[in-house]
């Protein structure tokens, strides 16, 4: 009985090329790459590649792989933590003028 040929998935267009270590890089980015993102908006899963939204009709710059930057992402959580901290201290200030 003959061996089933394995299956290679994405990277069955490289062939024998490249070695395996720089082919599980790839394959990492190319199924990140073609897949369908969410989107920040409407929060709908149907952004693919140039990142616009038919439903919405908004575009938003990005990344070629991803929808979002390191930077981006790294901002907004300094942002979100900025604001908590600034709503955590107002009613304690307004406690204080209030004593």
């Amino acid at each position: 009985m003959a061996k089933r040929a394995k299956k290679v998935g994405i990277l069955g267009k490289y062939g024998t090329h490249y070695g395996a270590s720089l082919q599980k890089t790839v394959k990492k980015i190319e199924i990140s790459q073609h897949a369908k993102h969410t989107y920040s908006f409407c929060g709908k899963t149907k952004v693919k590649r140039h990142w616009h939204c038919g439903s919405c009709m908004k575009t938003v710059a990005g990344r070629a792989w991803t929808d979002t930057t390191t930077s981006a992402v790294t901002v907004k959580s300094a942002i979100r933590r900025l604001k908590e901290l600034k709503d955590q201290q107002k009613p304690y200030s307004l406690r204080l003028r209030l004593a």
